[in-house]
């Protein structure tokens, strides 16, 4: 079916032209491909990239890109699968390369770990006395970039794409909110979609249409020897290979085979940020591989610490030297992540940038499929343009971290690990009062989260035996503390005040507020005031964009606790759809009022004794029903607490502006101390979330699944009149079987937790893979949800691969804690059995 939009596409790199073909194969036939330098050679990072593709990822979706790329480069007579090797020559580095051992068996790539020798014998000039192993991946190989290229230019070209190069664009046009068209000098070429895969120069392009690009040009080395004798007479072609591609990974070093000589990349230098207006000008006319914007002098200087490490890794390189090199301009972005999406201010202005080759095929997809049809098969959150708080747009906050991640490229990096630079951008108004009782700061979206408090340290030798934490291995250890047994006691047994704050909220207000939440999201939110609803929001494919709260505080106005500025993105380009009468139900405005609010989840079986000792107002089951919203006042505070808990204890949520967040932190403090309240962390937090089987969006849970596959049926509401994205695909999925489902897994043995993305054995096969995992203080065991085949049962065994250890697991029926709800509601202090209990509503944000 044809789609004559007009489509106008800048950049004929590796991305622009696998855009243009991914469109061509979706029906699109009118588009424009744009690019400043000469089409043969395009000055940019696609000219000169080295073509390096390991697929494995710690992301699943990256790593899908890059499996998508080499099967696409292949298809194209433009990838050579010579395999990919990644060594160590150190005891972490080798633990490290099990871990990616686990990922690619998770993610569903052949991978291997390699002995010494093995190494040595696959690949004969390394020096074997100083490799420890080796990780081997055989489809991994060497992307042809330029011959990819040449090949879609040529394919696209035939099939009605318009190239126009030695073009430069000097603005994006739009008007109310969309895309009409680029601007070339005083020519406009008009469009309805638009979409920026220019690299580096994306800054500028992005900057035409009022966004914000996070990403700084930096350069990177990569320097030729001379000819080398283990090379002689192995390739018949100039710029042949047929060793694996190499990376050392220790000393921030890659390899690959030209020939005879060897290429090789460093990242072992200094950061090398750069500005693009300083950048060398250069006649197109004498455009050559040597001689472009992105290829800059070589700095031997900077390359020579790195020359030694060469030398040790592969001594035949002792007889050689380095006989060319140059800095090439690559794109870093502040968490080393692409940029990928649609303006939320200029629809039909799409952004593909900060993508390398490794990727490039599998983002283009992507993005065609979101022009196409509004979603991508493949998640993108990690690639979504609007992932970034405003604070994380800063320049100076830009350029430090993307310097950063250039630093640690090839760094061995914990999950939980912080940035030590750039702190302190966002702090809760209780955060003098946390930093008093000791508190250990993680980083998340600019906030200072408590993850635990040194306070509480001193209740360690009271906590019963059955509670005790085990000893935990040097990597799982690693950002954790013991005391998060303690808060996790307190919190079951007594109460605990949790600071919410960092958690995105947004005020949906208007005439038009109801009719835009009904259409989102799967619930009813055409309930009373005071009503709390967990719903879901949906593409319409029925994939789960997120997870949101939703309290009616008035018959027009609503806050919704959502999951970060994604969310904030989509409710503003809805909310314009409808404000512009594009969609129907009136006007509606979304305000983000995280930064002027704040939050307390007070929690736990002796909450309620809290409140009643600073309040008048009525918090007894039946005058704040669970899921209920209320306003009121606590020892003189104003605030709006919310009956519901992520941790599976009675307890609210209790909003209040931010200037009187210090003073509810105060007075909740001082109510509490006969009850022997403390303040509880984050890593607390998720242990109790888990035994309550409460899913976290980006997790456990993406676009990529429905809502009944992940557990969350109940969230779809079935009285529900309104039609509601996603509710016909909805309808569809309902009536075919699962293939898959989330499983929650309880690991057999006590000291063995693992921390996600580990891939799970069934039958001997990898079967699925962990999503969310921690330890379970209330259980005595180690605690994780996986994705697994729909046919794994209850009580049924599997493994999970743990840095190439295999770990025994239990499939159980959850939640494991509090299965009928009667502490959460208020009804019971006992604890009940998780047999035949259904999952309960709920969240974890």
């Amino acid at each position: 079916m044809s789609n004559t939009q007009r489509v106008v596409i800048i950049g004929a790199g590796i991305v622009g032209t696998n855009l243009a073909d991914e469109l061509i194969q979706r029906g699109f036939s009118n588009i424009t491909v744009i690019e400043q330098g000469p089409l043969e050679l395009p000055g940019g990072s696609t000219s000169h990239a080295p073509g390096l593709v390991y697929q494995t990822n710690s992301s699943k979706s990256m790593t899908k890109f890059a499996s998508y790329t080499v099967e696409k480069l292949t298809s194209l007579d433009a990838f050579n699968p010579v395999g990919g090797l990644e060594i160590a020559v150190s005891e972490a580095r080798l633990a490290d390369l099990h871990r990616k051992l686990g990922w690619a068996s998770a993610w569903g790539i052949e991978a291997s770990i390699l002995t010494p020798e093995q190494c040595k014998e696959m690949y004969p000039l390394l020096n074997e006395d100083i490799v420890l192993g080796g990780l081997y991946i055989p489809s991994d190989g060497l992307a042809l970039a330029g011959k990819a290229v040449d090949a879609l230019i040529a394919r696209t070209k035939a099939a009605g794409v318009v190239y126009r190069d030695r073009t430069e664009v000097t603005g994006i046009e739009h008007s109310n909110h969309r895309v009409t068209g680029v601007r070339i000098g005083e020519e406009l070429v008009e469009a309805d979609v638009v979409i920026s895969c220019a690299g580096f120069w994306g800054v500028k392009v992005a900057a035409m249409a009022g966004m914000k690009l996070p990403l700084v040009p930096m350069a990177h080395q990569y320097a030729k020897t001379s000819a080398v004798k283990g090379l002689e007479g192995r390739n018949p072609e100039p710029n042949g290979a047929g060793l694996p591609i190499l990376r050392y990974q220790d000393e921030d070093l890659y390899f690959r085979e030209h020939g005879d000589v060897y290429g090789i990349g460093s990242y072992a230098h200094r950061p090398m940020a750069i500005d693009l207006d300083e950048l060398p000008k250069i006649a197109l006319d004498e455009y050559t591989k040597e001689n472009m914007p992105s290829s800059l002098e070589f700095t031997l200087e900077d390359f020579l610490p790195a020359w030694e490490a060469c030398k040790r890794l592969l001594p035949e390189l002792k007889d050689v030297e380095i006989a060319s090199g140059f800095n090439g301009i690559f794109s870093f972005t502040p968490d080393g992540g692409s940029l990928v999406g649609e303006s939320s201010d200029v629809e039909g202005f799409f952004v593909a940038e900060a993508v390398w080759v490794t990727h490039s095929a599998g983002i283009a997809r992507a993005v065609a499929e979101l022009i196409a049809t509004g979603r991508s098969e493949i998640d993108l959150s990690d690639s979504d343009i609007h992932r970034f708080e405003e604070v994380e747009l800063a320049p100076s906050y830009v350029e430090a971290t993307s310097k950063q991640n250039f630093v640690e490229v090839y760094d061995i990096r914990h999950p939980l690990e912080p940035r030590l630079a750039h702190r302190e951008l966002r702090v809760s108004p209780f955060h003098a009062r946390q930093r008093e009782l000791g508190a250990h700061f993680l980083p998340t979206g600019g906030w200072e989260r408590p993850f635990w408090y040194e306070s509480n340290a001193k209740y360690l030798s009271d906590l019963p035996w059955d509670w005790q934490p085990p000893l935990r291995d040097s990597w799982s250890a690693q950002h954790h503390s013991s005391i998060a047994a303690v808060e996790a006691y307190k919190t079951r047994t007594g109460v605990a005040m949790y600071d919410m704050t960092p958690l995105k909220r947004l005020e949906v207000s208007g005439p038009g507020a109801l009719a835009m939440l009904q259409r989102l999201s799967t619930g009813n939110i055409a309930k009373s005031v005071g009503s709390v609803t967990y719903t879901l929001l949906l593409d319409e494919k029925g994939g789960i964009r997120s997870d949101v709260t939703v309290a009616r505080l008035g018959e027009d106005t609503f806050q919704v606790g959502a999951n970060g500025n994604i969310d904030t993105a989509y409710f503003e380009v809805e909310a314009r759809k409808q404000n512009t009468g594009e969609l129907p139900g009136g006007y509606v405005h979304v305000g983000d009022i995280t930064g002027g609010t704040c939050c307390i989840g007070l929690w736990g079986p002796l909450a309620r004794e809290v409140v009643n000792a600073i309040s008048t107002d009525d918090f007894s089951n039946e005058g704040l029903k669970y899921f209920r919203s209320t306003n009121a006042h606590l020892g003189g505070v104003p605030v709006n607490a919310w009956r519901l808990s992520y941790v599976g204890e009675l307890g609210w949520e209790i909003y209040t502006s931010a200037e009187n967040g210090q003073k509810l932190w105060d007075v909740l403090w001082e109510a509490g101390q006969k009850h022997g309240i403390i303040a509880a962390g984050r890593a607390a937090f998720n242990s109790l979330r888990l035994e309550k089987g409460y899913r976290s969006w980006g997790s456990d849970m993406s676009t990529e699944h429905n809502p009944y596959e992940v557990g969350l049926g109940f969230a779809v509401s079935t009285k529900k009149e309104a039609d509601f994205v996603g509710k016909a695909a909805l309808e569809a999925i309902r009536e075919q079987p699962l293939t898959r489902t989330l499983r929650c897994l309880l690991i057999d043995s006590a000291k063995d937790v693992v921390l996600g993305k580990e891939p799970v054995y069934y039958d001997g096969a990898a079967a699925g893979y962990v999503t969310s995992a921690g330890f379970a203080y209330t259980e005595g065991r180690p605690i994780a949800y996986a994705w697994l085949p729909a046919h794994v049962e209850l009580g049924e065994k599997v493994e999970i691969e743990y840095f190439g250890r295999r770990i025994a697991a239990t499939v159980t029926q959850e939640p494991v804690y509090d299965p009928d709800m009667k502490r959460l509601r208020g009804i019971s202090e006992e604890t009940t059995s998780a047999t035949s209990a259904p999952l309960v509503s709920g969240s974890a944000k």
